[in-house]
Order: C-alpha cells, then sequence, then structure tokens
C-alpha cells in the first residue's frame, strides 16, 4: 500500500510501463473454492459455488455442509489474471484489467488505478446499478443515459462504474460512452472513464485472461455466447473482475463495489488531489430486481446519494412509489389527550406504514418470498428519503440531468456539511465539475448574497486546477484580490505547481541550494535550540524553507543586485524566526498572479490576469518574455508550439494596445515606451521588448518615431544626409539655417510645445527633457524639473548650447564613428602593405604606433560598454555583452591584434605575427558591416547573409562526405605509392573542393593523357619533387567516380544550396521592414550611449568618465536617457489613462468577435435548439 501511495503522490494520468506490474501477484488475490458442498439442484454433479467436482481439492461428505459460505469453503490464491485486456477485431486501444479478491481493500484498487494504470483522478463517481441481464433498456432510458448522463459526466471528468458486461444497462452506458469520446474534442481536458466492476464467475471464456506473469495484451474474442452467459463489453475503459470463488453467480460484487464507492468519496478532486471537497459519488438505479433493495438500502447507510430513474422498471419504480405514496398523511391527525394515546398512535402509523409498504412490494415483486425482510429494508430507505432523488422521464428531460445531479449532490453534501453557507457545498461542487453555467443560472442569478468568506476556498481551487471562468465570475461577485491573496497563499500557489512543469523544477533546484546553504549554517553557527537547528536539515522542513517568490525581493528587503548566495543566506536566517512577511498582502495582485499563469503556460487564464492588471503594454511584453525563455527549455514539442503561440498572443496585444495609446496621443505614448515600471524591476517597454524580441512590436510607428526622434536628437529628423556632412566638415554651417533644430519649432509654436499640457499632468517632463544630452550633475536635476531645464538653457551662451546639440546627437556620433573607422582601416592596411617596418630596433614605424594607440582606444571603449553602461551587476552586464554577434567580432580583432602585436616583435616569430595581423585586418573589416544597419535596404541584408552562413555549415556537410568519399577512392585508385602526407592531404580534400569551380586536371586524373607530360613512377624521384604518374589499372573507375562527384556537387548540392539562399532570402524579405526596424534599435541605443568622441580621440571622453565616475563619484547619465522616472501621481495617471485604452480596445475586439459569422452561426444553432426543446 505505501509502495502505490509513493507512486500516487504524483497523481493520475500517466500509465506506467508493463514491466512495472509484476509486483501485483503478490499484493492482490483471487479466490478459489477448495471445499466442495453438493448442490442437490443439479444431482450432485456441482458444487453450490457453481463449480464442478474436478476443480475443488476437498471433497467432504454431503452432510457436512449444507450451505457454501464463500468465507469459509474457499481459499486465497496470488492472482493470474491482469494486464493489458485486446478485445479481437474492436480496433481501439488496449485496457487495463485485474482479477482480485472480494474483500481486496478498496483503496489498494484506487491507488493502482490512478497511478499504475494512469486512469485521471475522477471529479466526479457515478455508479449505475440495476438493469443487468438480458433485458432491453427502454427508449427513453438510453436516451437519458447517452443525452444526459454521459454528456454531464464527460462536462466533470467522471468515472462511471457498471456492471462492465454486455447486455442490459452497462452495454448502453458503453456506447453512449464511446460515441461522446468520438465526438468530443480532442482538446478537451474533461474524460469520462467507463469501469467495469463485473462478477469474475460471469464471464463466458473467462480463461482467455488467465497469465500468471501478466497479459500485456490479453486477446479477447468472444464466440458462440449461451444464453446464460456474458461477455465483456468493448467500450469500458478499465476492468475490476471480482472474484469470491463463485461460478455463474450474480451479485458477487456488490459488496466491493460499495466499498470502493465509499473509499472514493473520501479522496479529494482536483491537480495532485488538491481540490476543496471530497470526491462527490452518486450512484444511479435503472430498473433491477429484488436484490437491488438491499444494495440501496446498504449505500444509503453509508451516506451516499442516489438518482432513481422513476419508470424504468421494478425496483426503481418501487421506491419511487414508496416515496410518492408515503409522502401523503397516513392517517386524520389526532389530537393525543395522554401518552397511552400517543403510543397506540405511533403503533398504528407504523403498521399501517408497513402495510402499505408490504401492499408495493407484492404488487411489484409477486414471486418474491421473503418479503418481510424487503420490507424492513424498503422501511430503511424511506428514512434516508433525503438522500434520494427521483428523475422522472415525462417531466424531467436528458439536458437537466446534470443539474439534477447536482442538486442530489448538493443535498447529501448539506447532510454532512457544517457550513453555515446551504449554498457552499453546491459551489464547490460546481467548481469541481468546471460547470459555470450551472453557477451562473442557480448560484449567482442575483438571489444570493455571497460573502468573501464563502468564496475564497473555491477561488483557491479554481486557480489551482486552472479554472478562469470561476476566477472570472467570483471577482465579478465580490471577490476582493487585494484581501484575498497575501504572500503565503502565493506561496501555497507555487507550491500546487505540477512537478511535470519547468517552474517546478527550477523552484527545486533553488530550494535545494537553499537546504544545502541552510544545513551549512546551521552547523557553523549553533542555535540555542538544537532540534530546531536539525530540523532544518530534515526533509520534513523543506516546505517550510520554501519561498516560491523568486521575482519579490523587496517585500523581504532585498536589494534587487544583491548576489543571489547572500540572498539566500539572508531568506533562511528571516525563515528561522516567525514570518511576518506571510500575513502581507501582496501590492500587485492581479501581475503576481499573471506571472504565476505564464510561468504554467495556462493561456486563459493568463490573458484574464493581464487584461486585470495595470502597466498592460509592459505586461504582455513581459509575458512574452518568459514564454519564449521557457520555450527554448522545454523538450515537449506540442508544449513548445504552445508558449510559443501565447508569446505571439501576448507580443499581438501589446502592438495593439500600444497602436490605440498611439493614435491617442503620441507625446504620452511615447512617455509609456520609456516609462520606468517599479513592479517589472524599472524595465521600460524598450527594454522588456528588446529582452522579448517583440520584433513586431518594434516595428509599429510610433516606436520608430520615437527612435527617430532619439536618433537625431534636437536635429529635424528630416533633415537630408548631405547636410549633415557638410556641417561635419564645415562647422561652422552649424549656426546657419541650413539645418533646422527642433527647439526652433518648439520655440515658434508655443501651442504644440505644451501639447497635451492641458489634457493631464503626467507631461510634466517634455521629450525635449528626455533627450537632453548633458550628462553633468545639473542635467540630472534638469531631466527632472521642466522649469530648471528652460533655466539652463536660456543662461547657456547660444554658440556653445548650438555646438552641443549638433555634436551631442546620436546620429552625428554615427557619422563620426563611421568616417574615424574607414580612417583607422586605411591607416591598418597602409602599415601592412608599405611601413610594415622589422622587428626592433629597426620597427615598428611611428605609423604603426598610432595604429597601437588607436585599438588601445577601441579596447577601452568596449571595456566601457561592459562594465560602465547599465544598473545591473558586472556578471550580467558582462553576460549581455558577449551575447552580442558584433561584440564577439570586437573581442575576436582585438585579441589577435594583441596575439599578432607580441608576435611581429620578436624575430623568430615576425612572420606568424605580420600572418595574424593581416587575418585581423580581415575581421576589422568585416566589422564594418554593422554600420550598414542602419539604413532601411541594407539592414535586412546582413540578417539574411547571416542566416545564409548557417545555411552554409548545413551544406558543407553534406559536401564533406561526398568530399571524403571521392578524394580518399580517387588517392587510392591514382597515386597509391605517393605517401607523402602534403600531397595526400592536397589531393584527398583540396582538389576535389577545386573541381566544384571547374578546376579539373586531367592530365594527373585521367592515365591515358600521361603522355603529354613528363612523369614518373620513381618513389626516390617523387620525393625529391619529381611528378608522379597516375596509375592506368582502374582508369574506368577513376573516371566514373569523377562523373558522379561532379554530378552529385555542381548539380545536386550547389541547386540545393541555391534553393536553401533563395528560401532564407524570400522569408527574411517579407519581414525585412520588420527586422530592419527591430535590429536599427539597438544600433540607436548603442550610439546614443557612446560618447560624441571618435577613436582615437574617445580616450579624452574616457578620462572624463573616469573622473566623474571613479573620482567624483557622480552618477551617469546615459543610461537615463532611454528611462524616464515618473512621480507616482504622474505614473498613476498614466497607468489609468493606459487602462481605458486598454478596455476601449478589449472592447472593440469583443464587439467584433460577437459580430462574426462563427458566432452568429452558435447564437442562431442555440437559438434552435432551445425552440425544438421548450
Amino acid at each position: 500500500m505505501m509502495k502505490m501511495e509513493r507512486e500516487n503522490e504524483g497523481g493520475g494520468g500517466q500509465r506506467k510501463s508493463d514491466r512495472d506490474q509484476s509486483w501485483i501477484p503478490k499484493m492482490i488475490k483471487r479466490r478459489v473454492c477448495t471445499t466442495f458442498v453438493e448442490d442437490s439442484s443439479r444431482s450432485g454433479a456441482l458444487c453450490q459455488c457453481g463449480g464442478p467436482r474436478d476443480l475443488h481439492v476437498h471433497l467432504p461428505a454431503t452432510d457436512v455442509f449444507n450451505q457454501w459460505d464463500r468465507d469459509l469453503h474457499t481459499s486465497e490464491y496470488p492472482t493470474d489474471a491482469f494486464g493489458q485486456l485486446e478485445f479481437a477485431g474492436a480496433g481501439r486501444r488496449n485496457c487495463p484489467f485485474l482479477r482480485l479478491s472480494h474483500d481486496t481493500p478498496p483503496d489498494n484498487v484506487y491507488s493502482l488505478m490512478t497511478s499504475q494504470w494512469g486512469l485521471p483522478i475522477p471529479n466526479l463517481v457515478v455508479s449505475v446499478v440495476g438493469g443487468q441481464g438480458k433485458e432491453t433498456a427502454k427508449p427513453w432510458v438510453r436516451e437519458v443515459i447517452r443525452q444526459g448522463l454521459v454528456r454531464a459526466a464527460q462536462s466533470t471528468g467522471a468515472w462511471i462504474l457498471t456492471s462492465g458486461l454486455r447486455e442490459g444497462v452497462a452495454r448502453c452506458v458503453g456506447e453512449a460512452v464511446r460515441d461522446h469520446c468520438a465526438t468530443a474534442s480532442s482538446l478537451s481536458q474533461a474524460k469520462v472513464i467507463a469501469v467495469g466492476v463485473t462478477p469474475w464467475g460471469l464471464i463466458h471464456q473467462r480463461q482467455q485472461l488467465v497469465n500468471p506473469q501478466g497479459s500485456f495484451p490479453a486477446r479477447y474474442y468472444v464466440h458462440n455466447l449461451p444464453h446464460e452467459s456474458s461477455c465483456l463489453d468493448n467500450n469500458h475503459q478499465a476492468f475490476l473482475l471480482v472474484d469470491d470463488g463463485s461460478v455463474g453467480h450474480k451479485g458477487s460484487e456488490t459488496t466491493f463495489r460499495a466499498n470502493l464507492e465509499d473509499i472514493i468519496s473520501h479522496q479529494r478532486t482536483g491537480i495532485w488531489g488538491s481540490g476543496s471537497i471530497e470526491i462527490p459519488v452518486l450512484c444511479v438505479l435503472i430498473s433491477g430486481d429484488a436484490t437491488m433493495i438491499e444494495r440501496v438500502d446498504l449505500s444509503l447507510k453509508n451516506n451516499t446519494p442516489w438518482l432513481v430513474l422513476a419508470g424504468s422498471g421494478l425496483a426503481a419504480d418501487l421506491i419511487a412509489g414508496i416515496l410518492k405514496d408515503l409522502s401523503t398523511p397516513l392517517s386524520p391527525p389526532v389530537s393525543p389527550t395522554s401518552q397511552s394515546s400517543t403510543e397506540e398512535s405511533m403503533k398504528s402509523t407504523s403498521i399501517e406504514l408497513r402495510d402499505r409498504v408490504r401492499e408495493r412490494i407484492q404488487k411489484h415483486f409477486p414471486a418474491e418470498t421473503e418479503v418481510e425482510k424487503l420490507v424492513d429494508q424498503a422501511l430503511g430507505i424511506y428514512h434516508n428519503r433525503d438522500l434520494i432523488t427521483i428523475f422522472r422521464g415525462d417531466h424531467d428531460g436528458p439536458d437537466d440531468l446534470d443539474t439534477i445531479i447536482l442538486k442530489a449532490l448538493v443535498r447529501a453534501a448539506k447532510r454532512d456539511s457544517s457550513d453555515s453557507s446551504e449554498y457552499t457545498e453546491e459551489l464547490k461542487l460546481a467548481v469541481a465539475w468546471n460547470r459555470v453555467d450551472i453557477a451562473k443560472t442557480e448560484l449567482f442569478n442575483g438571489d444570493i448574497h455571497w460573502k468573501y468568506e464563502d468564496l475564497e476556498e473555491s477561488m483557491t481551487d479554481a486557480l489551482v486546477n486552472n479554472k478562469p471562468d470561476f476566477v472570472r465570475l467570483f471577482v465579478e461577485n465580490g471577490l476582493n484580490i487585494l484581501h484575498y491573496l497575501t504572500y503565503h497563499r502565493l506561496e501555497c500557489l507555487y507550491g500546487s505547481v505540477s512537478e511535470c512543469d519547468l517552474v517546478s523544477a527550477f523552484l527545486r533546484r533553488r530550494l535545494q541550494e537553499r537546504v544545502s546553504l541552510a544545513a551549512s549554517q546551521t552547523r557553523l553557527t549553533p542555535q540555542p535550540d538544537d532540534n530546531h537547528s536539525a530540523s532544518l536539515t530534515a526533509p520534513s522542513a523543506a516546505r517550510d524553507l520554501t519561498l516560491y517568490e523568486p521575482f519579490y525581493y523587496r517585500t523581504l528587503g532585498l536589494d534587487q543586485g544583491v548576489a543571489s548566495r547572500k540572498a539566500m543566506k539572508y531568506v533562511n536566517k528571516l525563515l528561522l524566526n516567525e514570518s511576518m512577511y506571510r500575513q502581507q498582502r501582496c501590492m500587485s495582485p492581479w501581475i503576481s498572479l499573471f506571472i504565476w499563469a505564464v510561468l504554467q503556460n495556462r493561456r486563459e487564464m493568463s490573458i484574464y490576469f493581464w487584461k486585470m492588471a495595470g502597466e498592460s503594454v509592459i505586461g504582455a511584453l513581459a509575458g512574452c518574455k518568459i514564454l519564449r525563455e521557457l520555450s527554448k527549455l522545454e523538450t515537449d514539442t506540442e508544449t513548445k508550439l504552445s508558449m510559443k503561440e501565447l508569446a505571439q498572443t501576448f507580443e499581438n496585444l501589446a502592438h495593439d494596445v500600444f497602436s490605440e495609446c498611439y493614435q491617442s496621443n503620441e507625446e504620452r505614448s511615447f512617455k509609456l515606451l520609456i516609462k520606468q515600471s517599479p513592479v517589472w524591476g524599472s524595465a521600460t517597454c524598450l527594454q522588456m521588448a528588446t529582452a522579448a524580441d517583440a520584433r513586431l512590436f518594434f516595428s509599429h510607428d510610433g516606436v520608430q518615431t520615437l527612435l527617430s526622434e532619439i536618433w537625431w536628437g534636437d536635429m529635424d529628423s528630416k533633415t537630408e544626409v548631405w547636410k549633415l556632412v557638410s556641417c561635419f566638415f564645415l562647422p561652422p554651417f552649424i549656426y546657419t539655417n541650413l539645418i533646422r533644430f527642433r527647439q526652433e519649432e518648439n520655440l515658434e509654436n508655443p501651442e504644440q510645445f505644451n501639447h497635451g499640457k492641458e489634457l493631464d499632468s503626467t507631461d510634466g517632463v517634455e521629450l525635449a527633457d528626455i533627450l537632453n544630452t548633458d550628462d553633468d550633475i545639473e542635467e540630472c536635476s534638469a531631466l527632472r524639473k521642466k522649469t530648471k531645464a528652460k533655466a539652463t538653457t536660456q543662461k547657456r551662451p547660444f554658440i556653445f548650447h548650438r555646438w552641443r546639440q549638433f555634436w551631442f546627437a546620436p546620429v552625428t556620433s554615427f557619422l563620426g564613428n563611421v568616417l574615424m573607422y574607414f580612417l583607422f582601416l586605411f591607416l591598418f592596411a597602409y602599415v601592412l602593405l608599405i611601413d610594415f617596418k622589422p622587428p626592433p630596433p629597426h620597427g615598428p614605424a611611428p605609423l604603426e604606433f598610432v595604429l597601437y594607440f588607436w585599438v588601445f582606444t577601441l579596447a577601452c571603449e568596449e571595456i566601457r560598454q561592459t562594465f560602465f553602461t547599465g544598473s545591473t551587476t558586472v556578471k550580467q552586464r558582462m553576460k549581455l555583452y558577449i551575447q552580442d554577434i558584433w561584440n564577439k567580432c570586437d573581442i575576436t580583432a582585438l585579441a589577435l591584434f594583441i596575439l599578432g602585436l607580441l608576435c611581429r616583435m620578436f624575430p623568430w616569430s615576425f612572420n606568424f605575427g605580420r600572418a595574424v595581423l593581416c587575418l585581423d585586418y580581415t575581421v576589422f573589416t568585416l566589422r564594418l558591416i554593422h554600420i550598414f544597419a542602419v539604413h532601411k535596404q541594407l539592414g535586412p541584408k546582413i540578417i539574411i547573409v547571416g542566416k545564409m552562413v548557417k545555411d552554409v555549415f548545413f551544406f558543407l556537410f553534406f559536401l564533406g562526405v561526398w568530399l571524403m568519399a571521392y578524394g580518399v577512392a580517387n588517392q587510392a585508385l591514382l597515386y597509391s605509392y605517393d605517401s607523402r602526407p602534403g600531397w595526400v592531404i592536397r589531393r584527398v580534400f583540396y582538389r576535389p573542393y577545386m573541381h566544384i569551380y571547374g578546376q579539373i586536371p586531367l592530365d594527373e586524373i585521367d592515365a591515358d593523357k600521361r603522355h603529354e607530360k613528363q612523369c614518373t613512377n620513381n618513389a626516390s624521384l617523387i620525393h625529391e619533387g619529381a611528378e608522379p604518374c597516375p596509375e592506368s589499372d582502374a582508369n574506368w573507375l577513376v573516371l566514373i567516380l569523377l562523373s558522379v562527384y561532379l554530378l552529385v556537387t555542381n548539380i545536386l548540392l550547389v541547386n540545393l544550396l541555391i534553393a536553401m539562399f533563395s528560401y532564407t532570402f524570400n522569408k527574411v524579405q517579407e519581414h525585412s521592414d520588420v527586422y530592419w526596424k527591430f535590429q536599427r534599435y539597438n544600433l540607436i541605443v548603442e550610439y546614443h550611449s557612446r560618447p560624441c568622441l571618435s577613436p582615437p580621440f574617445i580616450i579624452i571622453s574616457h578620462l572624463h568618465i573616469f573622473i566623474k565616475r571613479v573620482i567624483q563619484r557622480l552618477p551617469s547619465m546615459k543610461s537615463q536617457h532611454f528611462m524616464l522616472d515618473l512621480t507616482s501621481k504622474e505614473a498613476s495617471l498614466l497607468n489609468t489613462w493606459e487602462s481605458a485604452l486598454k478596455e476601449n480596445l478589449l472592447s472593440t475586439q469583443g464587439k467584433k468577435q460577437r459580430e462574426s459569422d462563427t458566432e452568429r452561426l452558435k447564437r442562431t444553432s442555440t437559438k434552435s435548439v432551445d425552440l425544438l426543446t421548450y
């Protein structure tokens, strides 16, 4: 049992391998009749168990035992029938089966079904009894089973227990389950499982299932079925074959089935058993004989509710009639005058009651002999009538069955529930079944006033079990999420994450680090309480140390930049004491739930939380980032695709919301892009979009307009390039009207300058202030206060102010870097070609020293980009720096230059150093490609080239296979006697490669043409340098190999490479505008953060930065140029404006969806069904 419980901790849904079932015979037993008790009604040939004499071990005298007893006359043996069952000719997957004794503990069986067989944990168990035998179910009963019972069970994810035989009601249930499973959507999470609890002795040809080692599968084929025998129904998904040692006797499974129902009713619903209620069990009585009266009475004593289909047959009609008949007064009320008269009145009432019940029993079962026993059982049923619900086919339709089932279970739950609210249990059942339609019509129709306490537990159940419709319903009906979500409850939500999810693996890894760290802290720092210290390292304390919030440092008083190990030490010390933070309420509950849902890839729930949360644009981009990172780690293909689809959905939402904002107000939409969000770690929308690789978002016109304004600084973005170049070489043109500056436009149009000021107070910081590039400490105040910025601007002389406006613009910095880089390449080429002197003391030349200094300034700039940009830790900065492909190119170029410089200083390595510098020049020249990213037509071509390089690598793999095959064969056939390594490698690799480009020396390949060229076969002459002659023994094979090689490489592989290039080009060219706009942002950010001076003069800016950052300790303002820090009031107003526009967008999208043809057809279909029904 403990073994099965350990396996069941992970929940159901995953079937173990067949070899894992070898332990079943050791735990599960079967019953065998070992004592022969003669059956006098059958001439003594058979035992009263139904088996023949020769199958019994003990043969006592006939008068020893008068009555066969399954407990006395049977013995237990290891089960010999288990495994997988295959119905021959059925054309469906195999189903598990098990032969077990009637007294097997049902909890063991339930654990085996969920853990070993992989059956999903049910939200409901419907046990259908009655209707056995060869009788045919009535048409309306079949319709109720098909349209009502199975459909209601399918909407809840239920198990249906039947007799499992292909007869009567069990056959109707199996066929209905089959039809519903065939028509149900493949994406439906709820699934109906039909489980047959079948008497072993009734199964025809049961010997086909016997195999002591297990059958995987056992082929079950039925032919020549006798009338008195029954076969298994192939539409059931699992079978429990109950064995009490008898053969051909009905009812042997009754007790076990009742006990199994009772055990299941004490298990919990939901994923991993995390539901708020126990699994509801409902018994449905359809027809039935007299033995069903005892069955109903037995279950009612266990408080199991019953649904009786009145009009379906004998037993069901009897119970319905008794409840209806006895509900009327038995006799006129009499006012008792004494105690004796009261007792006489009660006695007469009891007698009259028994008479009525006896009369009905004799009417329905005239051949029954034990009438008084049935009367007592019927009276017991009557006394528990509050657990019985009557379904009348003439009044209730099949579509109402799900509501009737829910009310029947609620009635039973109310009987045992101590909850003060009479509707709480009904709500819990509706949540467990995911029937939000019933909850809306029956519970949230306005008649019931729900309290927060009534919804709290069901809200947790809906969150854990992924039921977003109920979450929305609870929020709309009074549940305050601010009061609900505390940090302790959020930890519990993370604790409920499935162990199969990536986030669970991440949390377990972090937990293991903290537990081991806590153990080391305990050993190093003794605590006053030794028992408490020892408990930290125990596995049972793992949950106490679990902090399922790696995203919320502020709550624990931690800095965002603190090291991970240091943070874990602090958390461990914090959790040693009483954790007061767990009672605090989450400051951003919707965002916390949004992250929790996104990490589990829950589509509907995450989208709903995003709609409810603020800061919609950056929130959607954050969800996109998380999902795309998780998709890189996910191994399951379907899950990976769903993550990518949901990530794209969030990017589309961010794009649409920002588009709505941009159409409403451009200035405020720009602030939305660069506003720092304290909830998302002070990130901006642009930073989050970059991290999420949101190309579609960057392609928006609003984003590109902002980037253009930042790129041009205070200059007009429509300035021609020739004007910019003219001012660059002739600086006095800056003070003319050749270039128009934005500030002049604002001064000429004061109304446009103050655009948006009248709308709200969020425009307290103008865009011109954001784009100001003065990085001294006074400018820091200027960025925060508009008035001070204006005053500073007015005091600065016009000459210096205009000079800074031109030279501090990113586009000017870019132009200067490009021109100086061309000059650097020219100097490098001149040194390599003309002025490359020998090693010291004769060299290097003065220009070479200038080159060294220039490269040194380039290295200083790379160091500045790595360690002096951004607000993250040094490790994170280095990681971000190395991720860029062009930074890798810079590191390679600098490393090669240093290597070449060191080697050229020594005579013995001078030539090697020069070769390295020549190679380094190639790398520096290729680095020039990066400047093409600013061009709209050439920018996408860089991406095309990069992707084509990847295609070339795949092409080289195929080419290498053919090249190796042909080269080795060619060398071995023509020049087997030439063992010079250099020539062998050249003929194997180099010469076949050159064949692709048409260089085919036939005089060296074709032996018949060797007379045209002087050659020799002398090995000594060949080693001295003479040309070897090709061998002519296999000349025909060499020519064939050459023809095949050229055919494959020049025609097949080259055309394959061309096709790959064409596909890559067309794919990128379709989205060239999107690609270009995304990479343009990175270029703008890079040159916006660069000093205005270009190498080698950039060393002056580096010295200036070093003095301000290291010596004076002044903060860097370059990192603030793309980030706007608003006051809380301004940020609140901006968020309110964004939320209002988001609601407008969602309303418009909902209206379009409702007006679509698909939705109209759905509404028309629903109305037609309603008209036909009523």
